[in-house]
């Protein structure tokens, strides 16, 4: 899906420079992992670090380290990106990120002051730099200065887009490890959940109508459990704005890649009748089974289908431009899964790769119904084996069936930052990846989930719906995702405040959802939102229920209400950038139709002053923006799906607009 304004607010990561690693901090390295690897059930051991000045660090499994008198630079596996770590001394900001920059790259100097951030963890004050690349360089740098009493410690991110993409969760290893001498960060380690009496669920709610009045967020559904009972669910604010309707527990959401543990639940049932085990090779089963890599399709056992560990990046436009189900089928989704090929080693790094996951289901519905299509064994495997025994009656990834019963219209921003009604576009094309989460739920169902996950597989009669050992095989972490979190198979582990929680978020177009539990405590909780605004408020809302389960120190609050004036004044910016309606002449160079061999069509279209990009199964309006003397940039602005960018050129006599995922270049070139 698109980049969002707000998760790249949320994002801020740090880089360094290119430099050859040493023989010390190899050994170093080694000893630190050889230590950590037997601990417990997590498979990879970062390198903690400490500056001169006591900040601490720590550098992800695979990251060279070089150390330098001020500090430590940290390169990536690709070896053209860069993490430095430096002290910056006693100075003011200004002058400690120019002393950095020196000791990192002499030839650049600091053009402008540093933008005020709010306050991290443990430092006094942060500020946050942009240098633009020299000409020729490969990529901006970006620099924060982070001052606890009077010693600076600067962070510089020297790092290419496409590591930035195949590598953002070891980036937040660092982003997030980062320390001040002295601090030491809150643990809930050894404490016992408090109840979800009133004043706690009060504050709960209280923190949902904040976050719905700052981010202007229609509707919100919320269900608690703790024990085995229901303490509360219910909805807040309506389910389409301008109407009347009002969300409530059975208000189905599009709960999106929450659907990746309720189609390993699936797998694991199968697993529980023998049909494979979770180390069986997928082609073993599934002989059809190929990817890109013949090496890599031999290599494919069942648990590497959801363990976002096999190197394969996501490749999301090449199925979401395929368009809604009458272009997009599980089996063009496979088809485009045989020719994807990994870009790093398995178990490398998280990358994230929803055509994997479906193929998952897919699988999944193939061993207990070889004879029918994909999508149909699927979808009858799902009813089977979990929604059914579940009682989740109201569940469905049926379209049809959601849209005329109680269900939540998606929203988002337009171009000028107004909280719109959302087309379903985007959702419509994912149904062909269905398995990897395009399902439409409620909370009332959520919670039958969630509490069967809280009982080990029990059902609330006493039955039992799955083994143990076949349900908690799901939390065993596969690679990292972050510091002290990691993803398992459809499903995260987070242990960075001292207790594990398991949870997975969804972010469909116009809608955010998370399912959270704690698996020693007897909490759980869900939470759908029917807006692209409510990222922000599914992170706070996680953190405020640990703050109110353990009487932690209240941080969420201030983590909601600080974004808010940031995203309205990076969006204010961003619309001082665009031509709306895009520019005359700018569109007079436009062909009527172009054809992408990956993509496919795209027609240029015109209506009532305004003009679409459309791709067969959806379109949006666009914007355009001048980059430098010649080159325009076409950008989608329709809600939730914005974002978008389409550079315009020439080549070989035809007219030609590039867009870029990060990891590739797809052209759409002129077509008659």
């Amino acid at each position: 899906m698109p980049v969002r304004l707000i998760a790249a607010a949320i994002a801020l990561f740090l880089a360094g420079c290119a430099l050859a690693d040493g023989a010390g901090e190899n050994a170093q390295r080694r000893q630190a992992q050889d230590a950590a690897a037997p601990s417990g059930r997590s498979p990879i051991a970062d390198v903690p670090l400490e500056l001169r000045n006591g900040a601490r660090v720590a550098a992800p499994s695979g990251w060279s380290i070089r150390r330098e008198a001020a500090g430590f630079i940290l390169a990536a596996p690709e070896g053209d990106s860069y993490v430095a770590i430096l002290d910056g001394g006693g100075i003011g900001a200004d002058a400690a990120v120019q002393t950095a920059l020196g000791a990192y790259r002499p030839e650049l100097a600091l053009a402008a002051q540093g933008a005020a951030r709010p306050q991290r963890e443990g430092w006094d004050e942060t500020r946050q730099y942009v240098i633009d690349a020299p000409a020729g360089g490969a990529h901006a740098l970006r620099i924060l200065a982070l001052r606890k009493g009077q010693n600076w410690t600067v962070l510089i991110r020297d790092v290419s887009e496409i590591v930035a993409g195949r590598r953002d969760a070891q980036l937040e290893v660092i982003y997030n490890s980062l320390l001040p001498a002295g601090y030491a960060r809150e643990s809930f380690a050894g404490r016992t959940a408090q109840p979800l009496d009133e004043t706690r669920i009060a504050a709960l709610v209280e923190m949902i109508e904040l976050a719905r009045r700052e981010y202007d967020i229609p509707g919100v559904a919320l269900g608690l459990i703790q024990d085995g009972e229901i303490v509360f669910e219910g909805g807040f604010g309506v389910r389409e704005l301008g109407a009347a309707e009002s969300v409530d527990a059975r208000t189905l959401f599009n709960i999106a890649s929450n659907g990746k543990a309720l189609t390993t639940l699936m797998l694991a049932r199968l697993v529980d009748e023998g049909r494979f085990s979770w180390d069986t090779p997928v082609r073993q089963v599934w002989p059809e089974f190929q990817l890109g890599n013949r090496e890599t399709t031999e290599q494919v056992l069942v648990r590497h289908l959801v363990c976002a560990c096999t190197g394969l990046p996501r490749q999301d436009y090449e199925w979401l431009f395929e368009g809604d189900a009458t272009y997009s089928t599980p089996a063009s989704v496979m088809e485009l899964l045989s020719r994807a090929e990994p870009t790093s080693a398995f178990g490398d790094t998280y990358q994230y790769s929803n055509l994997l996951a479906a193929a998952a289901g897919y699988f999944g519905g193939h061993a207990l119904y070889p004879r029918r299509e994909l999508g149909r064994a699927y979808d009858a495997a799902m009813q089977r084996l979990v929604f059914e025994p579940l009682g989740m009656s109201d569940t469905t990834a049926d379209f049809g069936r959601a849209m005329a019963a109680n269900h939540a219209s998606g929203h988002g921003l337009d171009v000028d930052g107004r909280i719109s009604v959302a087309s379903q576009g985007f959702n419509y094309a994912s149904i062909s990846t269905r398995p990897s989460g395009n399902h439409w739920s409620n909370v009332s169902d959520m919670l039958r989930y969630v509490r069967m996950e809280l009982a080990r597989g029990v059902l609330p009669e006493g039955r039992r719906l799955i083994s143990e050992a076949n349900l908690l095989a799901r939390y065993e972490p596969q690679v990292t995702e972050g510091l002290n979190e990691y993803y398992g198979m459809g499903l995260k582990v987070d242990r960075q405040w001292g207790v594990e929680v398991i949870h997975h978020g969804g972010s469909a177009a116009g809608y955010r959802s998370d399912m959270i539990w704690l698996p020693e405590h007897g909490v759980g909780a869900v939470i759908l939102i029917n807006s692209d605004t409510g990222s922000v408020l599914r992170a706070a809302f996680r953190r405020r229920l640990l703050e109110l389960l353990f009487d932690g120190r209240e941080t969420a609050i201030d983590m909601l209400t600080s974004y808010a004036p940031r995203l309205r004044a990076g969006a204010a910016e961003q619309r001082q950038s665009l031509g709306v309606p895009a520019d005359a002449d700018a569109l007079a160079g436009l062909a009527s139709r172009y054809r992408s061999a990956e993509l496919g069509a795209l027609e240029v279209r015109r209506e009532d002053g305004r003009t679409f990009f459309d791709f067969g199964g959806w379109a949006s309006e666009v914007a355009s923006r001048r980059d430098g003397d010649s080159t325009t940039i076409f950008i989608t602005i329709s809600p939730s799906h914005d974002g978008l960018e389409f550079r315009s050129g020439e080549a070989d006599g035809s007219r030609r607009l590039h867009l870029s995922d990060g990891e590739r270049d797809y052209v759409f070139v002129e077509a008659p």
